[in-house]
């Protein structure tokens, strides 16, 4: 980066402009670069997304807005919503929750679609639901999680769709923490789903290492006292290289569906595939998508994970203002051989409203490739920014007037 200049935070929206050092650099040309060609991507599946989560550019689309049925894809709403109350605080991994009658009756293997074979009464731990949520699809441990942590599904569902919302998943709604067919309110686009599987690696990392690449769970016994083994459903897990999650889905009005997610060279990729005719085509394309989007496409670094990229503002904040931080390396994805330059911009609302959390996302680095459609990728607060006093308030005021 040749430099860095700086906007004013008086205005609604703060930016920051990098210039790059790259021999086709375009900052200064007065016309628009022609587009790039992209790599051709031919499939006769309805509905396709492609994502690289580094550089947040979408490689390949097909029908990602048209709403349609999740099924067992509504699972990984229901993961979020778990593993952020664990966040949070306010829920323990080692929590046991006992299986009532009721749920018990709902969604048993006999009448409940897939499940990890619980039994009524039972006591089982929130870190084994997870488990066998993620891993066999259990639409018993969903039910379970949601009746323990809100007392009802009917509860628990309400708390999905305010998290959904509040994620940007725009055009979703649950009606079901498991995906079960409810009379068409679970609804979804492919586009929501890979927000939704976005925000889920990145916010919980930790957590989708651990639960979202389990290859098999063993819980349970069969009539014959032999421990029950179920394998992970997910269909290119120890199949295609650097593949580890997330859940499959049917319904006969989606056809098979998949929302998965693989990563090689430090590149991660988040695809949906929807109505696929069957299990073999939905494997078959997965794979082929997952392959071109590493084989025809490269990232390329452009800041380091941890890197700081400067200072914005904070209102009635203890601190005048807060760093941003890339949490993860931020690249430019582009066709192999590339050779044009970019430019990037770092793009958010200042001042930001105290308190601020380290972690959470309080800009986004928007980078343009020449010939490429803009790619988007959030940045961090890089500290805790607790709400200030008259004092606060004064020197933020004085900062702002002076930089100082």
């Amino acid at each position: 980066m040749a430099g860095i200049r700086r906007g004013g935070s008086i205005a609604a929206l703060a930016m920051i402009s990098l210039v790059t050092a790259l021999p086709a650099a375009s900052a200064d040309r007065k016309s628009a670069p022609a587009p790039v060609s992209r790599p051709l991507y031919v499939t006769q599946a309805p509905i396709v997304m492609l994502k690289d989560l580094d550089s947040g550019a979408i490689l390949f689309s097909r029908g990602a807005d048209k709403r349609f049925a999740p099924a067992s894809m509504a699972k990984v709403m229901t993961a979020y919503v778990v593993l952020d109350l664990i966040r949070k605080g306010e829920l323990s991994r080692d929590k046991q929750f006992t299986v009532d009658e009721a749920t018990w009756k709902k969604w048993n293997g006999s009448t409940g679609g897939s499940t990890m074979f619980l039994r009524p009464r039972e006591k089982v731990s929130v870190d084994e639901l997870l488990k066998g949520l993620i891993t066999v699809s259990g639409n018993d441990a969903a039910a379970v999680l949601a009746v323990g942590i809100d007392g009802s599904e009917e509860a628990f569902v309400k708390r999905m769709n305010a998290i959904a919302a509040h994620i940007g998943m725009d055009s979703s709604r649950f009606g079901t923490p498991n995906g079960w067919p409810d009379g068409g309110v679970t609804k979804v686009s492919a586009a929501d789903l890979i927000t939704l599987a976005d925000r889920l690696i990145r916010d919980h990392p930790d957590a989708y290492a651990r639960y979202f690449s389990i290859p098999k769970l063993e819980h349970g016994t069969s009539p014959d006292g032999k421990p029950i083994v179920q394998r992970n459903r997910n269909p290119i897990l120890g199949r295609f290289a650097g593949a580890d999650g997330l859940k499959t889905g049917h319904t006969a009005e989606a056809g098979y569906c998949f929302l998965g997610s693989a990563k090689r060279g430090g590149r991660r990729l988040i695809m949906v595939v929807a109505g696929m005719g069957s299990e073999k085509a939905r494997r078959d394309e997965a794979e082929r998508l997952m392959r071109w989007g590493f084989d025809e496409w490269e990232g390329r670094e452009l800041i380091p994970a941890g890197a700081s990229l400067g200072p914005i503002d904070v209102g009635k904040g203890a601190a005048p203002a807060v760093a941003t931080e890339a949490g993860i390396a931020v690249r430019m994805t582009v066709p192999k051989g590339y050779a044009g330059g970019y430019r990037a911009v770092m793009r958010t609302r200042a001042p930001l409203a105290a308190p601020v959390v380290r972690g959470t996302p309080i800009a986004d680095l928007i980078v343009t490739p020449d010939g490429l459609p803009p790619q988007t990728t959030p940045l961090l607060a890089a500290a805790d920014v607790r709400e200030g006093g008259w004092w606060a308030r004064t020197r933020t005021g004085f900062y702002r007037l002076t930089g100082w």
